[in-house]
């Protein structure tokens, strides 16, 4: 009977080679069903809901490089568990954070614009569940476009034509997080470290719980995960005047705080993937972003961002009652510079070299020119001209009260008027100041005017909208487009860096 002959003995080296390969293997199958949890767990809107008359895609720099805008909702929507997080009992979806990521061309530098939840706009036709499409909606607050359909997943496809009606930029994608998954967020990373000026209670976050309550926050810096970060960017009584702006800036400095703790970790799939999985519980993305593949890319396209170059600042605002309306022509200037891909520094974030950007420009803005038989005298400095954008196009408010200024009045305010959009450009005038408006109107050929309430009040219409593309770049000296107007120091000067102290800037009032 012959004796089996013995197997040969593996070598250490092939024990290895073995391991690792098996090893290799295992993370392998474990990648490939974490990122088909991830992609199982993203809901996507409706692509047909996105408007058909959209601004164009941003086209590539002379590197092939291409800035990307990306617009942030935050979604207290009622459903899938979010009440048991602080929702409420209403049904029906809201958004009280809406942040537009404007990441340049050179990818090293990028900007959050809060566009604050009262603000009065202009919105465009949205989809409803049921197929069909609203009316234009004018001088309506921003962040009911969210809520148009009253479903429990929202409408952020309506809150996108809404950004890109009133910025004139292409939103390439669209990301909306609600309470669930901003939760999840903020623990997957071990917590994010925020500031308050003060303590905050109960009655705080919840005014008509009717009494003080017991302590959330105690004053100074602290770190929060979960719930108590949710509250954080929650709570805006107990701080400052109690308005929405100074829990902007509280949200502001919270994603700055989070950025910090995710790049201190690395921002490799290590980190990503978990911070993913976290996340796309709740989540719903456009269309072509929605896959755990295209997020994690994005995610990476933009870890070379330093800290420094990432700011945040609030769309230029001001108290128009209850309500707040953007200030002209300031925030037109904010929307032409990134469209411009400029960073508010002025820099062109499209220039060749290493850090992507010029030395900061020292164009000055130009004066106002007179048009021809405009009032010139010294009576015209004392009349007090407001200017109202009929048109339903943004930038044009703006454009006219530089012209009415040029001319010798004083501009009072700009704003959108109410109603439909307008054919004609009418100025309106009180007793006794027919004159003026008579002098007010040769700004603005083929303008009438009519009796209004009070003052002196130039409502654009459409003829000033032709005359006068909002789009359109002043063409320079050999046919290239010129750069936009530096943003005012009012406007940059309130920047928030995402390495700024997290007890800085973070109330309002």
């Amino acid at each position: 009977m012959s004796r089996a002959k013995k197997k040969p003995k593996r070598s250490t080296k092939q024990k290895v080679l073995w391991i690792t390969a098996g090893c290799t293997s295992l993370l392998l199958l474990a990648g490939g069903a974490l990122y088909y949890r991830l992609d199982s767990n993203i809901s996507t809107f409706d692509r047909d809901a996105v408007s058909k008359d959209r601004p164009d895609a941003a086209a590539p720099d002379a590197q092939g490089r291409t800035p990307v805008n990306v617009l942030l909702i935050g979604s207290d929507s009622r459903g899938n568990g979010n009440s048991d997080l602080g929702g409420g009992g209403d049904g029906g979806a809201r958004s009280d954070t809406a942040i537009l990521l404007h990441v340049y061309a050179d990818h090293k530098h990028a900007v959050g614009i809060s566009i604050p939840r009262d603000s009065l706009v202009n919105l465009p036709p949205c989809k409803l569940p049921n197929g069909t499409w609203t009316k234009p909606q004018a001088n309506v607050m921003f962040n009911s476009a969210f809520s148009v359909g009253n479903t429990e997943q929202g409408n952020p496809a309506c809150t996108q034509n809404a950004v890109e009606k009133l910025t004139n930029l292409r939103v390439d994608h669209t990301i909306v997080v609600d309470f669930n998954g901003f939760a999840a967020m903020t623990k997957a990373v071990g917590g994010v470290e925020v500031c308050l000026p003060n303590d905050i209670h109960e009655g705080d976050l919840n005014p008509n719980l009717g009494h003080k309550g017991k302590l959330l926050f105690a004053k100074g810096k602290q770190k929060v995960e979960g719930q108590a970060a949710l509250d954080y960017v929650r709570v805006r009584h107990g701080i400052g005047d109690g308005s929405d702006i100074g829990r902007t800036k509280r949200q502001q400095a919270f994603l700055s705080s989070l950025i910090k703790e995710v790049k201190s970790r690395g921002m490799d799939p290590t980190t990503l993937l978990p911070l993913a999985d976290a996340a796309t519980k709740s989540l719903t993305v456009d269309p072509d972003l929605g896959s755990a593949a295209k997020l994690l890319d994005f995610a990476m396209s933009v870890k070379d961002v330093d800290l420094h170059d990432v700011k945040f600042l609030t769309a230029p605002w001001r108290y128009d009652g209850p309500r707040v309306a953007l200030v002209h022509p300031d925030v037109d200037q904010l929307w032409a510079a990134l469209k411009a891909d400029r960073t508010i520094d002025g820099q062109d974030a499209s220039a060749p070299g290493d850090s992507g950007s010029a030395a900061p420009t020292t164009e000055a803005t130009p004066a106002p020119t007179t048009t021809p038989g405009a009032a010139t005298d010294t009576k015209a400095a004392g009349v007090k001209v407001s200017v109202l954008n009929g048109t339903g196009e943004t930038g044009l408010g703006g454009k006219a009260a530089e012209t009415v200024k040029g001319a010798g009045y004083t501009v009072t305010s700009v704003g959108n008027a109410t109603g439909k959009p307008r054919s004609t450009t009418v100025v309106e005038y009180g007793t006794g100041e027919r004159g003026s408006a008579e002098a007010v109107a040769k700004l603005f050929p083929g303008a009438t005017v009519q009796p209004g309430s009070r003052g002196v009040a130039v409502v654009l219409g459409h003829d000033f909208a032709a005359a006068n593309p909002a789009t359109a770049a002043t063409p320079a000296p050999g046919g290239a487009a010129s750069a936009p107007a530096p943003l005012p120091t009012s406007v940059s000067g309130t920047a928030r860096s995402a390495d700024d102290d997290p007890c800085a800037n973070v109330s309002y009032g």
